[in-house]
Protein backbone atom coordinates (compact mmCIF):
# COMPACT_ATOMS: atom_id res chain seq x y z
CA UNK A 1 0.00 0.00 0.00
CA UNK A 2 1.13 3.78 -1.00
CA UNK A 3 -0.53 5.85 1.70
CA UNK A 4 1.64 7.46 4.12
CA UNK A 5 0.83 6.31 7.53
CA UNK A 6 1.25 7.88 11.00
CA UNK A 7 0.70 5.62 14.31
CA UNK A 8 0.82 5.83 17.84
CA UNK A 9 0.07 2.51 18.99
CA UNK A 10 -1.93 1.45 21.70
CA UNK A 11 -4.19 -1.68 23.57
CA UNK A 12 -6.26 -4.21 21.34
CA UNK A 13 -9.43 -4.10 21.74
CA UNK A 14 -11.18 -7.07 23.65
CA UNK A 15 -14.58 -8.24 22.95
CA UNK A 16 -17.63 -6.84 25.10
CA UNK A 17 -21.35 -7.93 25.62
CA UNK A 18 -23.36 -6.12 23.35
CA UNK A 19 -26.80 -6.75 24.80
CA UNK A 20 -29.92 -6.96 22.78
CA UNK A 21 -30.53 -5.63 19.72
CA UNK A 22 -34.12 -4.59 20.43
CA UNK A 23 -32.48 -2.10 23.24
CA UNK A 24 -30.48 -0.46 20.84
CA UNK A 25 -31.45 3.20 20.68
CA UNK A 26 -32.08 3.31 17.08
CA UNK A 27 -34.32 0.14 16.58
CA UNK A 28 -36.10 1.72 19.81
CA UNK A 29 -36.84 4.91 17.90
CA UNK A 30 -37.34 3.27 14.58
CA UNK A 31 -40.31 1.17 15.95
CA UNK A 32 -41.81 3.69 17.85
CA UNK A 33 -41.79 5.94 14.67
CA UNK A 34 -43.02 3.30 11.94
CA UNK A 35 -45.43 1.60 14.53
CA UNK A 36 -47.26 5.18 14.72
CA UNK A 37 -47.35 5.41 10.94
CA UNK A 38 -48.68 1.91 10.09
CA UNK A 39 -51.37 2.48 13.44
CA UNK A 40 -52.63 5.80 11.87
CA UNK A 41 -52.54 4.31 8.05
CA UNK A 42 -54.91 1.77 9.19
CA UNK A 43 -57.04 3.83 11.38
CA UNK A 44 -57.47 6.49 7.97
CA UNK A 45 -58.14 3.22 5.79
CA UNK A 46 -60.99 1.84 8.56
CA UNK A 47 -62.87 5.64 8.80
CA UNK A 48 -62.51 6.32 4.84
CA UNK A 49 -64.43 3.03 4.34
CA UNK A 50 -66.55 3.88 7.40
CA UNK A 51 -67.75 7.44 6.54
CA UNK A 52 -66.35 8.72 3.66
CA UNK A 53 -69.09 8.09 0.36
CA UNK A 54 -67.97 8.86 -3.32
CA UNK A 55 -69.38 9.22 -6.43
CA UNK A 56 -67.75 6.28 -9.08
CA UNK A 57 -64.65 4.14 -8.00
CA UNK A 58 -61.95 7.46 -9.93
CA UNK A 59 -63.21 10.12 -7.28
CA UNK A 60 -62.74 7.23 -4.45
CA UNK A 61 -59.58 6.91 -5.32
CA UNK A 62 -58.95 10.48 -5.73
CA UNK A 63 -60.23 11.28 -2.16
CA UNK A 64 -58.69 7.69 -0.54
CA UNK A 65 -54.95 9.50 -2.35
CA UNK A 66 -55.79 12.88 -0.73
CA UNK A 67 -56.08 11.14 3.14
CA UNK A 68 -52.73 9.85 2.61
CA UNK A 69 -51.26 13.17 1.78
CA UNK A 70 -52.86 14.70 4.84
CA UNK A 71 -51.02 11.69 6.72
CA UNK A 72 -47.82 12.61 5.01
CA UNK A 73 -48.02 16.17 5.34
CA UNK A 74 -48.01 15.14 8.93
CA UNK A 75 -45.21 12.85 8.92
CA UNK A 76 -43.20 15.38 7.61
CA UNK A 77 -43.81 17.92 10.53
CA UNK A 78 -43.10 15.19 12.81
CA UNK A 79 -39.68 14.73 10.70
CA UNK A 80 -38.59 18.11 10.42
CA UNK A 81 -39.48 19.17 14.16
CA UNK A 82 -35.95 18.00 15.10
CA UNK A 83 -37.58 16.49 18.64
CA UNK A 84 -34.31 15.66 20.52
CA UNK A 85 -35.63 11.71 21.87
CA UNK A 86 -35.69 11.47 17.73
CA UNK A 87 -33.13 13.16 16.78
CA UNK A 88 -30.68 11.46 18.86
CA UNK A 89 -31.42 8.07 18.23
CA UNK A 90 -31.98 8.03 14.40
CA UNK A 91 -29.72 11.10 13.30
CA UNK A 92 -30.48 14.10 11.48
CA UNK A 93 -29.30 12.21 8.00
CA UNK A 94 -31.60 9.27 8.63
CA UNK A 95 -34.22 11.61 9.42
CA UNK A 96 -33.72 13.70 6.47
CA UNK A 97 -33.53 11.09 4.10
CA UNK A 98 -37.14 9.79 5.31
CA UNK A 99 -37.87 13.24 4.98
CA UNK A 100 -36.86 13.23 1.40
CA UNK A 101 -38.33 9.99 0.10
CA UNK A 102 -41.80 11.29 2.07
CA UNK A 103 -41.44 14.86 0.35
CA UNK A 104 -41.50 12.85 -3.40
CA UNK A 105 -44.22 10.34 -1.89
CA UNK A 106 -46.55 13.50 -1.25
CA UNK A 107 -45.43 14.86 -4.33
CA UNK A 108 -47.17 12.33 -6.22
CA UNK A 109 -50.19 11.66 -3.71
CA UNK A 110 -50.92 15.67 -4.31
CA UNK A 111 -50.60 15.53 -7.91
CA UNK A 112 -52.86 12.15 -8.37
CA UNK A 113 -55.45 13.06 -6.08
CA UNK A 114 -56.99 16.67 -7.72
CA UNK A 115 -56.13 14.41 -10.99
CA UNK A 116 -58.64 11.58 -10.11
CA UNK A 117 -61.13 13.51 -8.53
CA UNK A 118 -61.51 15.45 -11.47
CA UNK A 119 -61.62 12.36 -13.55
CA UNK A 120 -64.45 11.04 -11.19
CA UNK A 121 -66.38 14.11 -11.13
CA UNK A 122 -66.09 14.19 -14.96
CA UNK A 123 -67.72 10.73 -15.29
CA UNK A 124 -70.10 11.17 -12.80
CA UNK A 125 -71.79 14.27 -15.05
CA UNK A 126 -70.70 12.94 -18.40
CA UNK A 127 -68.13 15.74 -18.91
CA UNK A 128 -64.43 16.40 -19.54
CA UNK A 129 -61.48 16.25 -17.57
CA UNK A 130 -60.70 20.34 -17.99
CA UNK A 131 -64.30 20.79 -17.52
CA UNK A 132 -64.37 19.49 -14.25
CA UNK A 133 -60.81 21.26 -13.83
CA UNK A 134 -62.02 24.67 -14.98
CA UNK A 135 -65.53 24.65 -12.36
CA UNK A 136 -63.68 23.19 -9.35
CA UNK A 137 -60.25 25.76 -10.08
CA UNK A 138 -63.14 28.56 -9.46
CA UNK A 139 -64.25 26.85 -6.03
CA UNK A 140 -62.57 28.83 -3.08
CA UNK A 141 -61.50 25.44 -1.01
CA UNK A 142 -60.12 23.68 -4.22
CA UNK A 143 -58.10 27.14 -5.41
CA UNK A 144 -56.99 26.79 -1.77
CA UNK A 145 -55.32 22.54 -2.29
CA UNK A 146 -54.40 23.75 -6.00
CA UNK A 147 -52.08 26.37 -4.86
CA UNK A 148 -50.85 24.02 -1.86
CA UNK A 149 -50.05 21.23 -4.66
CA UNK A 150 -47.95 23.92 -6.68
CA UNK A 151 -45.72 25.10 -3.70
CA UNK A 152 -45.19 21.54 -3.16
CA UNK A 153 -44.36 20.74 -6.75
CA UNK A 154 -41.75 23.55 -6.85
CA UNK A 155 -40.16 22.75 -3.47
CA UNK A 156 -40.08 19.04 -5.08
CA UNK A 157 -38.30 20.45 -8.21
CA UNK A 158 -35.37 21.98 -6.38
CA UNK A 159 -34.92 18.78 -4.06
CA UNK A 160 -34.05 16.84 -7.08
CA UNK A 161 -30.37 15.98 -6.57
CA UNK A 162 -29.46 17.86 -10.28
CA UNK A 163 -31.32 20.90 -9.33
CA UNK A 164 -29.75 20.87 -5.50
CA UNK A 165 -26.20 20.56 -6.75
CA UNK A 166 -26.64 24.00 -8.38
CA UNK A 167 -28.50 25.97 -5.13
CA UNK A 168 -26.78 27.19 -2.55
CA UNK A 169 -28.13 25.33 0.75
CA UNK A 170 -29.39 29.02 2.21
CA UNK A 171 -31.76 29.74 -1.14
CA UNK A 172 -33.04 25.71 -1.29
CA UNK A 173 -33.53 26.33 2.64
CA UNK A 174 -35.72 29.37 1.86
CA UNK A 175 -37.60 27.64 -0.88
CA UNK A 176 -38.37 24.90 2.10
CA UNK A 177 -40.11 27.14 4.04
CA UNK A 178 -42.58 28.07 1.59
CA UNK A 179 -44.10 24.47 2.14
CA UNK A 180 -45.00 25.98 5.93
CA UNK A 181 -47.51 27.72 3.75
CA UNK A 182 -48.60 24.67 1.58
CA UNK A 183 -49.06 22.69 4.77
CA UNK A 184 -51.60 25.67 6.17
CA UNK A 185 -53.63 25.97 3.08
CA UNK A 186 -53.57 22.00 2.64
CA UNK A 187 -55.37 21.98 6.02
CA UNK A 188 -57.75 24.75 5.40
CA UNK A 189 -58.70 22.98 2.00
CA UNK A 190 -59.44 19.35 4.33
CA UNK A 191 -61.58 21.18 6.67
CA UNK A 192 -63.11 22.19 4.01
CA UNK A 193 -62.93 19.19 1.42
CA UNK A 194 -62.54 15.91 3.22
CA UNK A 195 -65.73 14.35 4.21
CA UNK A 196 -64.05 12.10 6.72
CA UNK A 197 -62.88 14.62 8.47
CA UNK A 198 -65.94 16.05 9.39
CA UNK A 199 -68.06 12.95 9.04
CA UNK A 200 -68.28 12.05 12.87
CA UNK A 201 -67.22 13.24 16.27
CA UNK A 202 -64.30 10.58 16.33
CA UNK A 203 -63.08 11.47 13.07
CA UNK A 204 -63.04 15.13 13.89
CA UNK A 205 -60.98 14.70 17.26
CA UNK A 206 -58.48 11.81 15.18
CA UNK A 207 -57.78 14.63 12.78
CA UNK A 208 -57.44 17.65 14.72
CA UNK A 209 -55.75 15.50 17.36
CA UNK A 210 -53.52 14.49 14.73
CA UNK A 211 -52.45 18.21 13.84
CA UNK A 212 -52.21 19.76 16.71
CA UNK A 213 -49.84 16.99 17.67
CA UNK A 214 -47.66 17.73 14.55
CA UNK A 215 -48.12 21.37 14.73
CA UNK A 216 -47.12 21.66 18.21
CA UNK A 217 -43.83 19.34 18.08
CA UNK A 218 -43.04 21.39 15.02
CA UNK A 219 -43.85 24.30 17.27
CA UNK A 220 -41.46 23.30 20.46
CA UNK A 221 -38.78 21.63 18.31
CA UNK A 222 -37.77 24.46 16.16
CA UNK A 223 -39.06 27.44 18.12
CA UNK A 224 -39.44 27.29 21.45
CA UNK A 225 -36.61 24.89 22.99
CA UNK A 226 -34.12 27.10 20.58
CA UNK A 227 -35.35 30.32 22.17
CA UNK A 228 -35.28 29.20 25.47
CA UNK A 229 -31.65 27.57 25.30
CA UNK A 230 -30.47 30.87 23.51
CA UNK A 231 -31.67 33.03 26.12
CA UNK A 232 -29.61 30.51 28.81
CA UNK A 233 -26.38 30.14 26.99
CA UNK A 234 -25.84 33.41 25.39
CA UNK A 235 -23.29 32.74 23.52
CA UNK A 236 -20.37 34.77 21.82
CA UNK A 237 -17.42 34.58 19.66
CA UNK A 238 -14.49 34.20 21.64
CA UNK A 239 -11.68 33.23 19.29
CA UNK A 240 -11.20 32.81 15.24
CA UNK A 241 -8.25 30.49 14.58
CA UNK A 242 -7.39 29.66 11.14
CA UNK A 243 -6.17 25.62 10.86
CA UNK A 244 -5.39 25.88 7.25
CA UNK A 245 -6.05 28.05 4.11
CA UNK A 246 -9.38 27.02 4.00
CA UNK A 247 -10.52 26.14 7.03
CA UNK A 248 -11.07 27.83 10.20
CA UNK A 249 -12.18 27.15 14.18
CA UNK A 250 -14.70 29.24 16.01
CA UNK A 251 -14.19 29.10 19.76
CA UNK A 252 -17.14 29.77 21.59
CA UNK A 253 -18.11 30.93 25.29
CA UNK A 254 -21.63 30.85 27.38
CA UNK A 255 -23.37 30.36 30.13
CA UNK A 256 -24.25 26.93 30.99
CA UNK A 257 -23.76 24.45 28.26
CA UNK A 258 -24.04 21.48 30.12
CA UNK A 259 -27.03 21.74 30.44
CA UNK A 260 -27.71 21.41 26.74
CA UNK A 261 -27.04 17.82 27.19
CA UNK A 262 -24.22 18.07 23.84
CA UNK A 263 -22.28 15.33 22.85
CA UNK A 264 -18.90 14.76 21.05
CA UNK A 265 -20.29 14.33 17.26
CA UNK A 266 -23.15 16.78 17.22
CA UNK A 267 -23.45 19.71 15.29
CA UNK A 268 -25.69 22.99 15.58
CA UNK A 269 -27.12 24.90 13.18
CA UNK A 270 -25.21 28.24 13.44
CA UNK A 271 -26.27 32.10 12.84
CA UNK A 272 -23.41 34.70 13.68
CA UNK A 273 -26.23 37.71 14.65
CA UNK A 274 -25.29 40.90 13.08
CA UNK A 275 -22.27 39.54 11.31
CA UNK A 276 -24.53 37.66 8.56
CA UNK A 277 -28.16 38.01 7.19
CA UNK A 278 -30.64 35.93 9.54
CA UNK A 279 -31.38 33.27 7.17
CA UNK A 280 -28.37 32.36 6.39
CA UNK A 281 -27.32 29.36 8.87
CA UNK A 282 -25.18 26.62 8.54
CA UNK A 283 -24.78 23.24 10.20
CA UNK A 284 -21.00 22.81 11.87
CA UNK A 285 -20.24 20.05 13.74
CA UNK A 286 -18.03 20.22 16.99
CA UNK A 287 -14.88 19.44 16.77
CA UNK A 288 -13.98 19.62 20.47
CA UNK A 289 -16.56 17.50 23.31
CA UNK A 290 -18.45 20.00 24.30
CA UNK A 291 -17.20 21.86 28.16
CA UNK A 292 -19.26 23.24 30.77
CA UNK A 293 -18.69 27.33 29.06
CA UNK A 294 -17.22 26.39 25.75
CA UNK A 295 -18.24 24.88 22.40
CA UNK A 296 -15.75 24.82 19.23
CA UNK A 297 -16.64 24.28 15.78
CA UNK A 298 -14.34 23.96 12.67
CA UNK A 299 -15.62 24.91 9.22
CA UNK A 300 -14.18 24.15 5.38
CA UNK A 301 -15.00 27.67 2.95
CA UNK A 302 -17.53 25.57 0.69
CA UNK A 303 -20.40 28.42 0.43
CA UNK A 304 -20.45 32.07 1.31
CA UNK A 305 -21.05 31.69 5.24
CA UNK A 306 -18.50 29.26 5.82
CA UNK A 307 -16.12 31.24 3.96
CA UNK A 308 -16.91 34.41 5.93
CA UNK A 309 -16.17 32.41 9.45
CA UNK A 310 -12.51 33.82 8.90
CA UNK A 311 -13.66 37.43 9.34
CA UNK A 312 -16.33 37.20 12.26
CA UNK A 313 -15.16 39.81 14.81
CA UNK A 314 -14.60 38.59 18.55
CA UNK A 315 -17.78 39.02 20.30
CA UNK A 316 -20.13 38.23 17.87
CA UNK A 317 -23.00 37.04 19.35
CA UNK A 318 -24.11 33.61 17.88
CA UNK A 319 -27.43 31.53 17.70
CA UNK A 320 -27.19 28.22 17.75
CA UNK A 321 -30.32 25.36 17.37
CA UNK A 322 -29.16 22.26 18.58
CA UNK A 323 -27.36 19.49 19.81
CA UNK A 324 -28.51 17.67 16.61
CA UNK A 325 -27.17 13.98 15.63
CA UNK A 326 -27.30 10.46 16.30
CA UNK A 327 -23.56 10.17 15.40
CA UNK A 328 -22.17 9.87 19.45
CA UNK A 329 -21.42 7.18 21.99
CA UNK A 330 -24.96 6.50 23.07
CA UNK A 331 -25.14 4.35 20.13
CA UNK A 332 -21.82 1.79 21.02
CA UNK A 333 -22.39 -1.81 21.41
CA UNK A 334 -18.58 -2.78 21.77
CA UNK A 335 -15.64 -1.41 24.00
CA UNK A 336 -13.19 -1.18 21.29
CA UNK A 337 -13.42 2.01 18.20
CA UNK A 338 -12.92 2.65 15.31
CA UNK A 339 -12.74 5.84 13.89
CA UNK A 340 -12.69 6.60 10.06
CA UNK A 341 -12.67 10.38 8.49
CA UNK A 342 -12.36 12.21 5.91
CA UNK A 343 -11.54 15.81 5.21
CA UNK A 344 -14.03 18.01 7.22
CA UNK A 345 -15.59 15.26 8.33
CA UNK A 346 -12.86 14.80 10.84
CA UNK A 347 -14.49 16.99 13.22
CA UNK A 348 -16.69 15.08 14.55
CA UNK A 349 -14.35 12.40 14.76
CA UNK A 350 -11.70 14.85 16.84
CA UNK A 351 -14.73 15.59 19.98
CA UNK A 352 -15.47 11.43 19.28
CA UNK A 353 -11.65 10.77 19.92
CA UNK A 354 -11.73 13.60 23.08
CA UNK A 355 -14.68 12.04 24.83
CA UNK A 356 -14.37 7.93 24.25
CA UNK A 357 -12.50 5.44 26.31
CA UNK A 358 -11.49 1.80 25.36
CA UNK A 359 -9.37 0.53 22.81
CA UNK A 360 -9.65 3.11 19.85
CA UNK A 361 -8.11 3.10 16.58
CA UNK A 362 -8.77 6.36 14.19
CA UNK A 363 -8.10 6.55 9.95
CA UNK A 364 -7.79 9.46 8.88
CA UNK A 365 -8.14 9.87 4.93
CA UNK A 366 -6.82 12.96 3.11
CA UNK A 367 -5.29 13.58 0.00
CA UNK A 368 -1.74 15.01 1.31
CA UNK A 369 -0.27 15.57 5.01
CA UNK A 370 -1.43 19.35 4.33
CA UNK A 371 -4.28 18.55 4.05
CA UNK A 372 -4.35 16.49 7.78
CA UNK A 373 -6.09 19.94 9.83
CA UNK A 374 -6.48 18.93 13.67
CA UNK A 375 -4.19 15.73 13.24
CA UNK A 376 -1.76 17.40 15.92
CA UNK A 377 -4.47 17.41 18.29
CA UNK A 378 -5.86 13.86 17.67
CA UNK A 379 -2.36 12.62 17.63
CA UNK A 380 -1.79 14.49 21.48
CA UNK A 381 -5.01 12.87 22.58
CA UNK A 382 -3.77 9.33 21.10
CA UNK A 383 -1.28 9.72 23.51
CA UNK A 384 -3.04 10.02 26.65
CA UNK A 385 -5.64 7.26 25.48
CA UNK A 386 -3.43 5.16 23.96
CA UNK A 387 -4.99 5.20 20.98
CA UNK A 388 -3.54 4.45 17.71
CA UNK A 389 -3.39 7.20 14.52
CA UNK A 390 -2.97 6.41 10.94
CA UNK A 391 -3.17 9.19 8.54
CA UNK A 392 -4.11 7.84 4.83
CA UNK A 393 -2.56 9.74 1.95
CA UNK A 394 -2.37 10.06 -1.74
CA UNK A 395 -4.47 9.47 -4.97
CA UNK A 396 -7.11 6.41 -4.61
CA UNK A 397 -5.72 4.17 -7.05
CA UNK A 398 -2.19 5.24 -7.70
CA UNK A 399 0.91 2.58 -7.23
CA UNK A 400 1.58 -0.41 -7.69
CA UNK A 401 -0.51 -2.41 -5.83
CA UNK A 402 -3.31 0.77 -6.05
CA UNK A 403 -3.76 2.72 -3.01
CA UNK A 404 -7.33 1.77 -1.76
CA UNK A 405 -7.29 2.65 1.52
CA UNK A 406 -10.20 1.71 2.71
CA UNK A 407 -10.51 -1.91 1.06
CA UNK A 408 -11.60 -4.72 2.96
CA UNK A 409 -8.10 -6.07 3.16
CA UNK A 410 -6.59 -2.89 4.10
CA UNK A 411 -9.16 -2.21 7.02
CA UNK A 412 -8.57 -5.79 8.81
CA UNK A 413 -4.88 -5.07 8.22
CA UNK A 414 -4.51 -1.64 10.06
CA UNK A 415 -7.33 -2.95 12.59
CA UNK A 416 -7.61 -6.81 12.76
CA UNK A 417 -9.78 -6.84 15.75
CA UNK A 418 -12.48 -4.37 13.40
CA UNK A 419 -15.63 -6.99 13.74
CA UNK A 420 -15.47 -6.42 17.42
CA UNK A 421 -15.49 -2.88 17.61
CA UNK A 422 -18.17 -0.35 16.73
CA UNK A 423 -16.70 1.74 13.70
CA UNK A 424 -17.94 5.47 13.36
CA UNK A 425 -18.10 7.09 10.08
CA UNK A 426 -17.47 10.62 8.73
CA UNK A 427 -16.31 12.05 5.21
CA UNK A 428 -17.48 12.70 2.10
CA UNK A 429 -19.94 10.81 0.12
CA UNK A 430 -17.95 8.49 -2.09
CA UNK A 431 -15.62 7.84 0.87
CA UNK A 432 -18.50 6.96 3.17
CA UNK A 433 -19.68 4.75 0.89
CA UNK A 434 -16.35 3.08 -0.02
CA UNK A 435 -15.99 2.50 3.47
CA UNK A 436 -19.43 1.49 4.02
CA UNK A 437 -19.40 -1.68 1.46
CA UNK A 438 -16.07 -2.41 2.64
CA UNK A 439 -17.70 -2.94 6.02
CA UNK A 440 -20.38 -4.88 4.98
CA UNK A 441 -17.83 -7.18 2.59
CA UNK A 442 -16.75 -7.69 6.18
CA UNK A 443 -19.94 -8.55 7.89
CA UNK A 444 -19.63 -6.18 10.65
CA UNK A 445 -22.84 -6.47 12.33
CA UNK A 446 -25.16 -3.32 11.40
CA UNK A 447 -25.82 -2.06 14.73
CA UNK A 448 -22.05 -1.13 15.09
CA UNK A 449 -21.72 0.78 12.02
CA UNK A 450 -22.40 4.65 12.56
CA UNK A 451 -22.13 7.09 9.52
CA UNK A 452 -22.82 10.57 9.16
CA UNK A 453 -23.67 12.18 6.92
CA UNK A 454 -23.83 16.33 6.27
CA UNK A 455 -28.14 16.56 5.47
CA UNK A 456 -30.50 18.67 7.09
CA UNK A 457 -34.20 18.92 6.23
CA UNK A 458 -35.67 22.62 6.73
Amino acid sequence: MTAANQSVTGPVATRSGDGSALAHPRVQAMAALWGAVILNLIIIEVLFFATDPAKNALHATGKFLGLHAALAMLLQLVLIARLPWLDRRLGMDRLTSWHRWTGFSLFWLVLLHPTFVMLGYAQAYNSTFLQQASNLIGMGPTMIGFIAVGIIAVAAGVSVRLARRKLSYELWHAVHVLLYVAIVLALIHQMYEASTFTATTGSAVYWWSLWAFAGLSLIIGRIIIPLRRNARMRLRVAAVVPEADNVVSVHLTGKDLDKLGARAGQFFIWRFVGYNSWWKANPFSLSAAPGHNALRLTAKAVGETSAGLRNVPVGTRVFAEGPYGAFTSIHKTREGTVLIAGGVGVTPIRSLLEELSGPISVLYRVQSPADAVLLAEMEQLARMKGAQVHMLSGRTGVGNPPNIPFAPENLVRLVPDILERDVFVCGPPAMTDAVLKSLRQLKVPPLQIHAERFALAS
